[in-house]
């Protein structure tokens, strides 16, 4: 029998045995590199030198990579339970006497369940707290009640408020040293568990509010963010053999944009992609055609993001294929709008 769908924990519970479910499978690809848990790890390294860095769940330590820190530093963690709202009201009391929380729960519940605690308590103030959302968009296979498809539009209006979308464990790694250096609060989107590792391959070094040219090219300009980076840098290379040129601009932070950087690259003679793990609704898509309208500029974008309309449940690489994250879909719809 299936547990419920609130609190799985990653586990399908039969008569024999347990398996693997949907909810916590990996995204990596068949041998490609891993780290485990780069976020926990990055973060107890970080308490190490800082000892006012603390760590809250909302009964999803495991599952959002804390236990790592919970284990390390079991007198700076706090487990909330089921109440996250309560998890980021305190979080807000424990940055007002001079703590840098790090607050870990799914996407969903932190984005559409605790939203007010999040603006009120915590941003309108500017603390210092820093949101971890695990599963961000399509991340997990368990459908609508999992898959926080529209975060980054639910929170991009948040004044104050640092929006990170990291592509692999390099990002993570370097960005959680950032955010608790950040002023005010943050918002990471995190890869948990296993987490493909690729960044180290260019070169790359996370700054926050910058965007990173990691290929160029002459044809195509892929804007991407968090783990359609990876999908960009594929498909880029794999084009190759359709004599096809493309660059590719990282935009691990979506607020604030580097809005220089994306008019800098995207101009009238080369085909521009946005590609995002997100609704094609107030996420990167958006962001960037913004920044060119307001600019004046009249570059024409083709979107790669996930539709508007809540996702079916199922195994991760069908559901990739089926909404248009995969590579041969990347590759197929820049081959279209070649043509």
């Amino acid at each position: 029998m299936a547990t419920g769908p609130r609190r799985t924990g990653g586990f399908r519970v039969t008569a024999k045995k347990l398996t693997t479910s949907a909810m916590i499978a990996s995204f990596a690809d068949p041998g490609q590199r891993t780290t485990k848990a780069p976020f926990g790890h990055a973060l107890t390294r970080l308490a190490e030198q800082r000892p006012e860095i603390v760590g809250l769940s909302a009964d999803l330590a495991k599952y959002t990579d804390m236990h790592v820190f919970r284990d390390a530093h079991p007198d700076r963690f706090f487990q909330l339970g089921m109440a996250e709202q309560a998890m980021l009201g305190a979080a807000a009391g424990l940055a007002e006497v001079g703590l840098v929380p790090f607050a870990s729960t799914y996407s969903v519940f932190a984005t559409r369940r605790a939203y007010d605690f999040l603006c009120l308590d915590i941003a309108e103030p500017g603390l210092n707290v820093n949101v971890v959302g695990g599963l961000p968009g399509l991340t997990t296979g368990y459908g609508p009640s999992h898959q926080a498809t529209e975060d980054l539009a639910i929170l991009r209006g948040l004044p104050g408020l640092t929006i990170v979308d990291p592509c692999d464990s390099v990002d993570i790694e370097q960005a959680v040293p950032a955010l608790a250096a950040a002023p005010g609060p943050t918002y990471l989107r995190l890869l948990r568990g296993a987490v493909p590792t690729v960044l180290d391959e260019y070169d790359y070094r996370f700054e926050l509010g910058k965007t990173a040219e990691l290929r160029t090219g002459r044809d195509v300009l892929m804007i991407s963010t968090g783990l359609m980076t990876m999908r960009a840098l594929t498909a880029a290379k794999e084009l190759e053999a359709d004599h096809v040129d493309v660059a590719v601009l990282h935009v691990p932070t979506i607020k604030p944009l580097d809005r220089e950087a994306i008019l800098r690259h995207a101009k009238p003679d080369r085909l521009v992609v946005t590609l995002e793990n997100h609704t094609v609704v107030g996420g990167l898509a958006e962001s960037v055609a913004s920044c060119l309208a307001f600019a004046g500029a009249g570059t024409r974008i083709v979107p790669v993001a996930l539709p508007d309309e809540f996702l079916a449940a199922g195994a991760l690489p069908t559901l990739h294929e089926r909404y248009g994250l995969s590579v041969p879909q990347i590759k197929s719809t820049v081959l279209k709008e070649l043509s």
